[in-house]
């Protein structure tokens, strides 16, 4: 059992200082782990630009923050559907007009476990379309930006990277053969965090050890994530499970994706998360990652076809 970096209790955010003058763009911050990272972020002064596709629920969230935190908070929404790539390059477009540099951006919004096979307007199966592609897609754009300010990515995976078929299915990423929710969200996921590894060679490559790429996980957090996609099963058992002593409050949740943002002279080679039993949750730190989503040869392979897919190379 390696020993927390952060001592007995793990990372908590009264390791982060004041953040006046910093700003953090977070995607998905209506509900769970987003909101809870961003009213932590705004209540050390920093200013959050909050990416959501549900415009109505950010004015209420919005509205909830200045009541908690008071109205001096410094807050910006920006429209956005993870879903739709020509969505996220408006959003993207937006915040390069909008904010002048980008200290950490949170990729912190997902789908999981959508019932039957679904595809995005650009033709990808659903939780590949907005779990990996978007996130792509938006870290590409915005990568100018977050360089400009020596700033960092974070990428918020899940420990379901480790619960499908453990690799990418290249010869059929939509899961036309063999679709289960689980695996097209695990191999999602997969993909997301492979992706961050991959960046951090590419960074290297270049000479560009600025910019900080991290991959994290909430553990098991009582969130809203599998009720908005799920189908009733995966829901009703999903919800009992919230009752259970092996989930997180939403809160705790949000620390990795915190301590990947804000904790200076971060490892980038650890993968972040809570630290206890199966890695639900506990004090949070470094865990093991297992080797599968630091396959070179398989991350290469897929950022080549994103390239290709999405139509974006990233200026490295």
């Amino acid at each position: 059992m390696n020993t927390n970096q952060f001592g007995k209790k793990g990372w908590t955010p009264e390791r982060i200082e004041n953040l006046k003058g910093k700003t953090f763009v977070i995607t998905g911050t209506t509900s769970g782990t987003g909101f809870e990272a961003a009213k932590i972020l705004l209540s050390k002064d920093a200013k959050v630009v909050m990416l959501n596709r549900n415009s109505k629920k950010v004015e209420e969230t919005i509205k909830v923050l200045k009541q908690e935190l008071g109205n001096n908070i410094d807050v910006v929404a920006i429209k956005m559907d993870l879903a739709e790539q020509t969505s996220v390059k408006k959003a993207a477009q937006e915040v390069i007009k909008t904010i002048p540099q980008i200290d950490a951006l949170i990729c912190n919004a997902a789908i999981a476990q959508v019932p039957k096979q679904t595809l995005t307007t650009d033709g990808w199966e659903s939780q590949m379309g907005t779990n990996y592609y978007g996130n792509f897609t938006l870290q590409a754009l915005l990568f100018p930006l977050i360089e400009k300010s020596k700033g960092r990515i974070v990428t918020v995976g899940s420990l379901g990277y480790d619960m499908g078929i453990k690799t990418i299915k290249f010869d059929d990423l939509n899961w036309d053969k063999d679709y289960t929710p689980n695996n097209a969200y695990s191999q999602s996921k997969l993909a997301q965090i492979m992706s961050i590894y991959e960046l951090q060679d590419r960074l290297k490559a270049a000479g560009k050890s600025d910019v900080k790429a991290y991959a994290c996980h909430p553990g098991s957090s009582r969130t809203n994530l599998i009720n908005t996609s799920g189908s009733f099963m995966m829901k009703f058992i999903f919800n009992l499970m919230k009752l259970s002593p092996l989930t997180q409050s939403a809160e705790k949740g949000a620390y990795p994706q915190l301590m990947c943002a804000t904790e200076p002279n971060l490892d980038q080679n650890g993968f972040y998360g809570p630290t206890g039993k199966n890695n639900w949750t506990g004090p949070v730190g470094a865990h093991k990652i297992e080797a599968h989503a630091k396959d070179k040869i398989v991350s290469k392979k897929l950022w080549e076809l994103s390239e290709k897919e999405t139509g974006l190379k990233w200026n490295i």
